[in-house]
């Protein structure tokens, strides 16, 4: 198949997904074409079968802001054409979906012998942040809808979707992934004293994510400073976004500056999930939670939120702990018994591990998706 694959370059679970799932694809004989503002994040090396298209944003006077929308509709249009594609497969509503729909329609109306069908992943943000607010709702909506085919990345995702927006479309879960050959824990001894200060005794805790402010970067500072009160304990946070001047305040308030590490965006995380004792991701809201399940992968337990789609792959106590949003002690209690009991903190590492390996590795979901193709292509 010829499949064009449209993300945002950005850090964050959806982007990721979708440049893995190119890189997949690739490797499996199909003809990708990964169209972004820039090269994605984790786009990695070159790729056999897989090229990327960088959407142009020109900017003019008349504009307040740079119409990417309409450069990425128009890039669609062409790449289409030149290389016949069979699928364009938008990651994420805004704008993704409303591009793909413009140049369907474009394509359309122009003649052409072979229009492409649109499928739609949702991830999360898209429907309950952006696609519920009344002023993108509609049109949110109106884009799903003229989808040939709809993918959430969880069920609970998917029933958000439907109760948020009202969407009559069918709606079809299949759940992010990883390419478990390279997502092991693989300690890095030098890199394990660095980050623990040289003292063996010190646990690393890590939290990764874009510092949005469904992320609770605040929460996990906050997490980690009653931790330290009772555990040799020192945190990672990686990761960029609106949130981190508030962590970086918070993190000196506290007087925690020679006890926190912040590096900023990383492409390759799995060094540092390696060199980790436990994961935090007290989210408010997550469609599925990709740093959690790389964590998992890594055999580092997670305490998180019990939200969205956190809870279709973390049971609480068995595969990593759960608690509320706003319940931080009860998070602090479980992260603290996990770091002392290494009994308890090796059967959750076992069971996190065997759960990604039977569930949610790119073996086991890419076909999924060429199957999904298919489906909608088969369709008349």
């Amino acid at each position: 198949m010829n499949i064009g694959i449209v993300c945002y370059a950005s850090i964050g679970g959806s982007g990721v997904v979708a440049t893995e799932l190119a890189k997949a694809l690739g490797v499996r004989g199909h003809q990708v074409r990964l169209i972004s503002s820039e090269i994605p994040f984790r786009f990695g090396d070159y790729q056999r079968g897989v090229n990327f298209h960088i959407v142009p944003t020109p900017t003019y006077p008349l504009f307040r802001e740079p119409q990417y929308l309409l450069s990425l509709t128009t890039k669609l249009v062409n790449v289409s054409r030149e290389f016949d594609l069979d699928i364009i497969h938008a990651h994420y509503a805004v704008p993704h979906a409303t591009a793909a729909y413009l140049a369907k329609q474009i394509l359309s109306s122009t003649g052409e012998t072979k229009v492409p069908k649109v499928i739609t992943t949702l991830h999360g943000t898209d429907v309950t942040l952006v696609g519920s607010d009344s002023s993108y709702r509609e049109t949110v909506a109106f884009c799903i809808e003229q989808s040939d085919g709809v993918t959430t990345v969880s069920k609970s995702l998917k029933d958000e979707t439907y109760r948020e927006l009202s969407v009559r479309t069918e709606l079809r879960v299949i759940p992010n992934f990883l390419d478990c050959k390279y997502h092991r824990r693989v300690v890095d001894p030098r890199l394990r004293q660095h980050f623990s200060g040289g003292d063996p005794k010190n646990k690393i805790v890590v939290h990764v994510s874009n510092f949005r402010p469904v992320k609770r970067v605040e929460s996990v500072i906050q997490i980690f400073r009653r931790i330290r009160d009772r555990v040799q304990a020192r945190l990672l946070l990686v990761g960029e976004g609106p949130e981190r001047a508030a962590a970086s305040r918070l993190i000196n308030d506290l007087g925690l500056s020679s006890e926190v590490d912040t590096l900023g965006d990383q492409e390759q995380v799995v060094p540092l999930f390696s060199i980790s004792d436990l994961c935090l991701l007290p989210s408010s809201h997550e469609g599925f939670g990709l740093a959690a399940l790389e964590a998992m992968a890594c055999e580092v337990p997670v305490v998180a939120s019990r939200v969205g789609g956190l809870t279709e792959f973390i049971k609480h106590g068995v595969t990593g702990f759960l608690h509320p949003p706003d319940d931080l002690q009860s998070m602090v209690e479980s992260s603290v018994t996990l770091l002392t009991d290494k009994i308890l903190h090796d059967r959750i590492t076992s069971a996190g591990r065997l759960t990604v390996q039977q569930h949610y590795c790119s073996d086991e979901i890419v076909p999924r998706y060429e199957a999904y193709y298919k489906e909608v292509l088969d369709k008349s």
